[in-house]
């Protein structure tokens, strides 16, 4: 049995924004399984369909390296953590405080947030023994604790709406926007969610009517009963608070009640909309504690990469740290791209080992990523060194059925 053949983990990508690919998705999330750690002789005395698999497995465990967390992730965990659990044990019919998440591009919001969102859900569902509590008897109802939407690009109050109601599959068709909010109402209610996280909602631009309208709807939604998440970039100069006033004894950020809960008969007993904001950072190179927060970091990358010639410290010892620093300006998206492009140029050129010569050959290039740039989702990367002679590359073993041209030199 090859590497390959005992099984990796690795699944088609889920599209989280509909339920069973969310449910797909959180089920699997921490399934894939690492290439097993080999030494540079153990991979020579392998026969050469071996080496092709194990090589095959080196490249998906580069190309899937682990969520890891960093003092900024851990503040975001313990905020959002205590706010869904608070919230999701109310009994009572006012507004639930909701959390904004803020940032810059390639900072790890989304998958911070969806992997703190999916541990909560782990956690219901286990309290809950699988079982939907509040299902109507005789009935089969899908039961989504959470519901994870993208922001429309070009934002309305119906095409919000539309997003929310398709996660759950629901018909859309010939509904004006009073039926599409009491739709989103009774889906939330109907399916027992807690947590409803819109990302990229930085797409809205406050300056365009529609944006500001569908702005008053989100408002509306936190007296649905749920947390609300919403992730974006720099919110804080995005002018989504801009109506909005600091709370000095709560420290939470308080907004005007929305006129479409109003409307549509789904005001909260409470008349303001309050809303944690919390910022996840880049790492810092300033002080001590900062540089061994990011040594520590690149250290539990390092642990995660099987390149066959890698020293111990190959990530955290000498100038290597101020390098990745300066290539990346503390960016985990960047440093994560920049690692995975490394490794795969290790492994196709032999050299089997990451090194400021071999990582100043490869360019940090965003363009084609299907972010949003106006929105400030692809931040700037640091201009790349001057360019150095590429080492000599070998074959792709990984892709040819008769082995690799391995080198001789161990």
């Amino acid at each position: 049995m090859t590497h390959m053949d005992a099984g990796i983990g690795l699944t088609t990508p889920a599209a989280r924004d509909h339920a069973p690919g969310w449910d797909t998705w959180r089920r699997a999330r921490h399934g894939f399984a690492p290439a097993p750690v080999r030494t540079f002789g153990q991979w020579r005395t392998m026969s050469a369909r071996e080496r092709s698999a194990y090589d095959l497995h080196r490249m998906a465990t580069h190309a899937n390296l682990p969520l890891l967390d960093t003092p900024m992730s851990q503040s975001v965990d313990r905020l959002l953590s205590a706010r869904i659990g608070t919230n999701s044990f109310k009994a009572k019919p006012s507004t639930r405080a909701g959390v904004m998440i803020s940032g810059g591009g390639y900072q790890g919001k989304t998958e911070t947030t969806c992997e703190i969102v999916a541990a909560f859900e782990d956690s219901w569902r286990a309290l809950h023994h699988q079982i939907h509590p509040d299902a109507t008897p005789g009935t089969r109802a899908l039961w989504a604790p959470v519901a994870y939407v993208q922001t429309p690009v070009t934002a309305k109050p119906k095409s919000t709406c539309k997003a929310i109601l398709n996660f759950y599959g629901a018909p859309t068709k010939s509904m004006d926007l009073p039926d599409l909010i009491r739709q989103v109402a009774a889906s939330l209610t109907d399916h027992g969610t807690k947590v409803l996280v819109l990302d990229d909602i930085t797409r809205l631009r406050m300056h365009r009517a529609d944006d500001q309208d569908t702005l008053d709807l989100i408002r509306a939604f936190m007296s649905m009963h749920v947390t609300l998440v919403l992730i974006g970039v720099d919110i804080a100069a995005s002018g989504l608070l801009r109506e909005g006033r600091l709370d000095p004894a709560s420290g939470q950020s308080v907004l005007p009640p929305s006129r479409h809960a109003a409307v549509h008969g789904l005001e909260a007993t409470q008349t303001e909309r309050r809303f944690d904001l919390v910022e996840l950072d880049r790492f810092r190179y300033d002080t001590d504690s900062q540089i061994t927060a990011w040594n520590t970091h690149l250290a539990g990358l390092e642990g995660a990469l099987r390149l066959l010639k890698a020293q111990p410290g190959m990530l955290t010892q000498g100038h290597m740290p101020e390098y990745l620093f300066t290539r990346t300006n503390g960016v985990v998206g960047l440093l994560e791209r920049l690692i995975e492009d490394g490794c795969t140029e290790a492994l196709n050129s032999g050299a089997e080992c990451l090194t400021e010569t071999l990582l100043d050959s490869l360019p940090l290039t965003l363009s084609g990523t299907g972010r949003d740039a106006q929105a400030g989702e692809i931040p700037a990367v640091p201009a790349t060194p001057a360019r150095r002679p590429r080492a000599r590359r070998r074959r792709n073993s990984a892709f040819d059925d008769h082995g690799p041209a391995a080198s001789d030199t161990a």
